[in-house]
């Protein structure tokens, strides 16, 4: 079946072939343009006259006079000539067999074309129409019909035809609605249908970017479906379409023209598709021109190169024309057989009486009488050229058909004449799997009889006053254009724009106004919110776990900031904690090397090193202030920093208690002395270390882990600071509330305690370093409690150094002074107030002189 078929394909390229060596033939046809007897018929149906009569006048059937010249229909119906002359000369094509034809004028009126597809659908035997209950067997008197151009009339009669599946082959009608092959069984075509038209329109139009386009179509049936068929594929592919309006095609145009311009231009599109004849189209830039208006101007196929459009005064003023041709070969040969042919007729009619000039609806050209080499012009023209391969193949087709009906070889068919039938169901059977090379171009039809064509993309050109379509891209079945090759009208050249609101800015969700989704607000996505596609109107949330910033398109997991060790915040405490903790060792050493003076046996003996080293651990333990912190280290940090201050505070406190019992009541301090400042001073110093500890306990039990703290933590940020979770806070005022309160209990105790006279006053420095303690942590609540989580921690922090370095300033930098600069002084009797429990005496009514001492402190 395969070698059958492959040797059938041979054979009918040869055939195809073989007649483009030669043009000798050219003198060997008829000069009748229009009728040619021949074995098989075939049908034409071309616009070679226009209407020139009103048709709201017509009171008979007949009463239609089309008188005025259609030079593009007559164009085409010159290559159907062409073609089956071309078919009749190849002597391998249909061997034995003379094609004929039958052209008929269609005046483009509903009314005209009915009755040539009458005449076609006769009985070839009887040459009369008529009715029978089984057309099977019903030979028609022509096998197929070539044409009609138009969409409108093939809707008038391509039911009728697909009554009698005559095949029928239109060389120009694009309506989509002639896919259906329930309607019109019989229909092909050789031009694309305008759902690829639509196709590559909505594609160029986003290409460049454009959502916002007007739609002019033609009120008959290829303009009205075209602009439907785009409205609905422009709105899928998320474009508007402004304004949608027809133009009248059977009345008066003008009225309507000039309101739907009025209205195009109130719209502020810079688009306009115009799915329009040629007619129609013509009227509506005539009045575009008057106007004044410029645009991008995309034109479908059937007026974009007709001659009628191009030559159009003022044209070349409205800006940009796109528009679309098939994507076809030339008929080469086409000019010099129209020169050939026009020769002969010129030469025949020499010597002939030229008829008289009245109408004779049969013949669908009196002007033709007097063709000469002169109209050579007729079938030179751009419309013509760009339309005359469709037509040829149309031709093609068919005989190729007829090769295979009638099995055919190079040199003969299975053909009898008077014998042989051509019923028109079995060649469209042939014909829907047809496939044909011409010229290099493959032709066949798909199961819709659509042609596997697609189209070039034009953009007219201006040189010199005349038009250049030049190709810009092209389609099939996806768009492919050269941008570097557009011209525009706007300043440098730029591409227009033609949106109804501006882009949004990434981040951003469109709100739509009104009825139309191109016009928008733009609206910023919040925190904690994202725009998940470029056409949202609606900002999405983000998951549990992740944040956005504002106008973002996508969410994140936070990250956290800790006080790293090297930064410039951590650097200067780190430097203070170090010179604090330097100062604090030096007193400490200094101490301990003058531990058994008086001076450091008034300061609390052993107990001043326990609080020097507590202020010293105290300071240590801000260390776990920096840095990543762990589930450990949030256990121990405020525990930690608290508990060393506790110990420094109730050793200081112990010593205010002794200097108040010996200033309150003396007589029973002195026996017991030895027991307050032993014992006494311990007993006390562990029950606030006891009481600390278990306050500490407290809220390390109640305080979460920071682990859990951050796995239960809201998360409405994408950056930041992580500290430990003070929780709760009631735990934190305690911890630091205890620290106060032992300062505050030494404040009390020593603020009115009587200076004692002559000696050191111990009082004093305890006086001011529980002040100076007391101060800064009531400050630091109302500054904590309006700082953010990062400062919250620097303050703490630098509180603490505050603080800690206020107790040494004012309790033990003194006590150094004193026993570097006066150790004359560091004598019993200089304390023995501390020392011995002795009641202060009380200061002389006549002024003393100052010690040296005094006068230092």
């Amino acid at each position: 079946m395969a070698s059958t078929c492959l040797k059938q394909l041979l054979v009918l390229y040869c055939a195809l072939t073989q007649v483009y060596s030669s043009n000798e033939w050219f003198n060997n046809v008829s000069t009748n343009l229009f009728d040619l007897p021949g074995n098989i018929i075939l049908g034409g149906l071309f616009p070679i006259n226009m209407l020139t009569s009103n048709l709201s006048e017509r009171t008979m059937p007949d009463d239609i006079t089309c008188r005025s010249l259609d030079v593009f229909g007559l164009g085409l119906s010159i290559v159907m000539k062409y073609a089956v002359d071309e078919v009749n000369a190849n002597t391998t094509l249909l061997p034995g067999i003379k094609l004929g034809y039958k052209i008929y004028n269609t005046c483009r009126q509903p009314s005209v074309i009915v009755q040539p597809t009458l005449s076609f659908l006769t009985n070839k035997s009887t040459g009369l129409l008529s009715v029978e209950c089984n057309y099977t067997d019903y030979e028609t008197s022509s096998a197929a019909v070539i044409g009609p151009y138009s969409s409108e009339m093939v809707s008038i009669i391509g039911k009728l035809l697909g009554f009698f599946l005559m095949p029928q082959i239109s060389y120009g009608a694009t309506s989509d609605k002639f896919s259906d092959k329930t309607e019109y069984p019989s229909f092909f075509r050789t031009v694309p249908s305008d759902k690829w038209q639509v196709e590559v329109m909505v594609q160029l139009i986003k290409e460049f970017q454009w959502n916002w386009v007007a739609v002019i179509g033609s009120e008959e049936e290829y303009g009205q479906t075209g602009a439907q068929e785009f409205t609905k594929l422009a709105q899928k592919s998320s474009l508007c379409v402004a304004y949608q309006a027809l133009i009248p095609v059977y009345t008066d145009p003008g009225p309507t023209i000039r309101v739907l311009i009025d209205n195009i231009k109130r719209t502020n599109v810079s688009v306009i598709v115009v799915f329009s004849l040629t007619d129609p189209a013509a009227a509506f830039f005539t009045e575009v021109i008057k106007n004044n208006m410029t645009g991008v101007w995309i034109g479908s196929t059937s007026w974009v190169k007709r001659r009628k459009l191009t030559s159009l005064p003022g044209m070349n003023n409205i800006g940009t024309i796109i528009g679309f041709t098939e994507k076809i070969q030339n008929v080469e040969l086409l000019t010099d057989y129209t020169r050939t042919l026009f020769t002969k007729i010129s030469e025949e009619r020499k010597n002939v009486t030229h008829p008289p000039n009245n109408y004779d609806p049969s013949d669908p050209c009196p002007q033709c009488w007097s063709l000469s080499p002169a109209n050579v012009s007729i079938v030179e023209d751009t419309a013509v050229q760009q339309e005359a391969f469709s037509v040829y193949a149309a031709v093609y087709s068919v005989a190729a058909a007829l090769h295979q009906l009638l099995h055919c070889n190079n040199t003969v068919c299975d053909w009898k004449p008077g014998t042989t039938k051509v019923y028109p169901w079995m060649l469209m059977q042939v014909l829907k799997n047809i496939s044909i090379d011409i010229n290099g171009t493959n032709v066949q039809f798909d199961s819709d009889g659509n042609p596997n064509v697609g189209y070039n993309v034009i953009q007219w050109v201006w040189e010199n006053s005349a038009v250049h379509l030049q190709n810009v891209g092209s389609f099939l079945p996806t768009l492919s254009i050269d941008k570097s090759k557009f011209t525009w009208h706007t300043k440098d050249s730029a591409v227009p724009v033609s949106t109804c609101s501006a882009n949004c800015e990434p981040g951003q969700v469109r709100r739509v106004k009104g009825s139309h989704s191109c016009c928008f607000d733009c609206i910023n996505c919040e925190p904690g919110t994202y725009q998940a596609k470029p056409d949202d109107i609606q900002c999405t949330r983000c998951p549990k776990g992740q944040w956005s910033t504002l106008r973002s398109t996508s969410c994140t997991e936070p990250t956290f900031e800790v006080l790293w060790w090297d930064s410039i915040e951590s650097v200067l405490m780190l430097l203070a904690a170090a010179l604090l903790l330097l100062s604090q060792s030096s007193v400490l050493l200094l101490f301990l090397r003058h531990r058994s003076t008086p001076l450091v046996m008034a300061s609390g003996g052993t107990l001043t090193f326990v609080a020097l080293l507590s202020l010293m651990g105290a300071c240590l333990s801000l260390l776990l202030f920096f840095g990543q912190p762990t589930d450990v280290v949030c256990r121990l940090q405020l525990p930690f920093a608290s508990i060393c201050q506790t110990v420094a505070l109730s050793i200081i406190g112990s010593i205010s208690l002794q200097i108040f019992f010996v200033t309150e009541f003396p007589e029973r301090a002195a026996p017991h002395i030895s027991t307050i400042r032993g014992p006494g001073s311990w007993i006390l110093v562990l029950s606030c270390c006891v009481a600390q500890a278990g306050i500490c306990g407290w809220f390390v039990q109640e305080a979460p882990s920071l682990s859990l703290y951050m796995k239960n933590m809201e998360i409405n940020f994408v950056s930041s600071f992580l500290t430990c979770p003070v929780e709760p806070q009631i735990g934190f005022a305690l911890l630091q509330g205890l620290n106060v309160a032992l300062a505050l209990v030494s404040f009390m105790c020593t603020f009115m305690a009587v200076k004692p006279l002559h000696q050191y006053n111990v009082s004093r420095d305890i006086t001011f370093a529980c002040l100076i303690y007391c101060v800064i942590w009531v400050s630091f609540i109302p500054i904590y409690i309006g700082l953010n989580t990062k400062m919250k921690s620097i303050a703490h922090v630098s509180f603490s150094l505050t603080s800690n370095f206020g107790l040494m300033a004012a309790y033990y930098f003194p006590k150094c002074y004193l026993i570097m600069r006066k150790p004359e002084l560091n004598k019993v009797e200089y304390f023995c107030t501390v020392l011995e429990g002795a009641p202060p005496t009380p200061p002389q009514d006549e002024p003393q002189p100052k010690t040296e001492t005094e006068s230092v402190h």
